[in-house]
């Protein structure tokens, strides 16, 4: 059990407490330009990271045969390699999408996302760590596009992943669509997902008696002693 659970706190930590996106604010273009649908954010999240997974285990596994002084060239070679083989991949049997996802689809070689991970942490742990943050962070970023994507495709356009939706259908409210609701419903996220981060335990008092103690009010360990 030691051993899985640091590889369980990388696979997790993206999601909500270190999230690229919501958290750390990295990876905005992408999220604010292809979230007008749903379907788009899934695509664009799960093509980053598989391009995510495969850099981050290349980066790794080589990361004692590269020399420092071309480290940046070299993780930008590879990480360019992985989007190439995605783009191919999207293209050849994902057209529809390859064709939403645009210029923003190349633009995944220069996203602060996967360079800041290969250089903060693929070049210095193994391929298992390295691996298992790759995918946890990707995660956090499928999702936050998901939830951009639903909220303004819904309200914007009164239709989710191709069906549409009662009353919000006949009157949508377009501006959800447009740049300034990109921005207006990232912030509403933001601010959600931040609230949840840094909500603080239960306050523990380590003491032998409860008696004349100033934090006896707030304390719950009187509380279960109590009962």
């Amino acid at each position: 059990m030691a051993n899985k659970t640091p590889l369980f706190k990388e696979l997790t930590k993206g999601i909500i407490k270190e999230n690229p996106t919501l958290i750390t604010l990295l990876g905005m273009c992408p999220t604010l330009a292809v979230t007008t649908q749903a379907a788009n954010g899934i695509g664009m999240g799960l093509a980053t990271t598989f391009v995510l997974l495969g850099s981050n285990i290349v980066i790794s596994a080589l990361r004692k045969v590269i020399p420092d002084k071309v480290r940046i060239p070299a993780f930008i070679v590879i990480i360019a390699s992985f989007v190439t083989l995605i783009g191919f991949l999207l293209e050849g049997f994902l057209p529809e999408l390859y064709d939403s996802l645009g210029i923003y689809l190349s633009l995944i070689t220069v996203n602060c996302i996967i360079f800041g991970r290969a250089e903060m942490f693929a070049s210095k742990n193994g391929i298992v760590s390295s691996a298992f943050d790759a995918i946890g962070m990707g995660i956090g970023f499928t999702i936050a596009l998901f939830l951009m994507g639903s909220i303004r495709e819904i309200l914007g356009a009164g239709q989710w992943m191709g069906m549409n939706i009662p009353v919000i259908h006949d009157n949508p409210m377009l501006l959800f669509i447009m740049p300034a609701g990109g921005f207006f419903t990232l912030g509403v996220i933001i601010a959600v997902v931040n609230k949840i981060a840094n909500r603080k335990p239960p306050l523990e008092i380590e003491c032998g008696s409860c008696d004349n103690c100033p934090m006896s009010g707030k304390c719950e360990k009187k509380e279960v002693a109590a009962e």
